[in-house]
This record gives structure tokens, C-alpha cells and sequence, in this order.
């Protein structure tokens, strides 16, 4: 069973009371915590937060996101992070320190349309986030399909400890790499298990308020033990 309490809040409303930690979208007010948002409230271990209902992704430096190339310059790349921001990434990060943009075509190593993997590398609001593709496992994605989520429902997916992404893929056999953005990428050898891995990504988004979800995953996917 879930042992995560949860319920609908709006802004104002008093979760709980008592020596838990204040998270996000809630405020501690003396010793209660209340909600700053519309959204689900969760009560776990001594931590409480809220999850917004929607929203759109903020960047924050050093977050894992997944990218899709739109265009490009001479000197970087422009991509679509899922945001009111688009991601820069410069040409310097792929080619390295011996770029030269007289010499070096940017579109020989990536392309509009181009999936990447990638992390927001600096961001102050005040110019479009840097992002990079330097670190390990980072870089071009070569296959998998692209599925898009509220980025306020990527805890929910990914679940306490990967619970809720480690059922899907257990059973699905498929690959699924998550940006805390809200782009996703799926990828199987069985057409079957991708469908019902999508399947799966979709109903956990449209029910992520919903009590014991995991259970009802499990159930859909046919991984409920008996």
C-alpha cells in the first residue's frame, strides 16, 4: 500500500501541522504548512510538498532534461527544453575547445529534429538557459519516441524510490528515460511493450491525484502478483 497521504489543496489551505519539513509550493506559517498552489499535497516522511495540476518548466541549473534541436547558428544550437525558455547549446560543448566556426558545420553532429539528453548547465532568467551535453550520459538520443508530460507529474512517474517507473518498465521491457522538463523518451523491441508503456505514462499523468496508482498500473499492465 501507498503510504503517502495526499489530498487536493488550493492556495490558503492548511495541510498539516506538526514538525515536518515545508517543501515545494507550501509555506510554514508558525507550525502549520500551507499551500501555495492549486494542486495534490503529499505527506511523506517528515517532508510535505505540493504538486501543482499545472505549470510549465522553470530550468534550474543542474536538472537532467531532454531536448529537441530546432535550429541553429554558427556558434550553438537552439532547442526546445519544454519551456518558455529555449535551451542554448554551444557549439564549443560538442566540438570542444578546438571549434572553429569557418571549419566546423554544426549540422554534422546535430540536426533539427534531434532528440538529445542534456543538463541546464547555467540559467538566471535573464538570457535563455546554457545547456550541455559534456557530462556522461549525455548526448544525442538515437532512437525512442518522444512523449511530452506535465513536468509537475514527473515525481508522480517516476515515484517514491523509481517504484512507479520501475513497475512500467519491469512490465514492458522498455527503456524510458525521463527529463525533469517533462520530455520523455521511450523506446522497446516489442511494439506491444511500447504501447502499453505509453499507455501506462499517459494514465499516470491523467491520474496522478488518484489514491494506490501504482496498484491500478500494476493492474493495467497485467503485474499485479496474485
Amino acid at each position: 500500500m501507498d503510504d503517502i497521504k495526499r489530498k487536493y489543496v488550493i492556495p490558503g489551505d492548511v495541510i498539516t501541522s506538526g514538525p515536518y519539513r515545508a517543501e515545494d509550493n507550501v509555506h510554514l506559517f508558525g507550525d502549520k504548512i500551507i499551500a501555495t498552489t492549486v494542486g495534490i499535497s503529499e505527506i511523506y516522511d517528515s517532508g510535505v510538498r505540493v504538486i501543482p495540476l499545472t505549470g510549465i518548466y522553470i530550468p534550474r541549473i543542474d536538472d537532467f532534461v531532454i531536448g529537441k534541436v530546432k535550429s541553429h547558428t554558427s556558434l550553438s544550437w537552439e532547442v526546445d527544453i519544454n519551456s518558455c525558455y529555449p535551451g542554448i547549446l554551444p557549439a564549443q560543448d560538442v566540438f570542444g575547445r578546438d571549434f572553429n566556426p569557418k571549419t566546423h558545420e554544426l549540422t554534422s553532429r546535430l540536426k533539427t529534429g534531434d532528440l538529445i539528453a542534456c543538463r541546464i548547465a547555467n540559467f538566471d532568467r535573464s538570457r535563455d538557459p546554457l545547456i550541455t551535453i559534456g557530462d556522461r550520459d549525455l548526448g544525442k538520443i538515437e532512437d525512442g519516441e518522444l512523449v511530452k508530460i506535465s513536468p509537475s507529474k514527473v515525481p508522480r512517474l517516476i515515484g517514491k524510490r523509481g517504484s512507479m517507473i520501475q513497475t512500467i518498465e519491469n512490465a514492458t521491457k522498455a527503456m524510458i528515460t525521463i527529463g525533469q522538463n517533462g520530455y520523455i523518451v521511450v523506446s522497446a523491441e516489442n511494439p506491444d511493450g511500447l504501447l502499453k508503456a505509453l499507455d501506462a505514462i499517459k494514465m499516470v499523468e491523467e491520474q496522478a491525484h488518484v489514491p494506490n496508482l501504482t496498484e491500478r498500473i500494476q493492474e493495467m499492465l497485467g503485474s499485479k502478483s496474485e
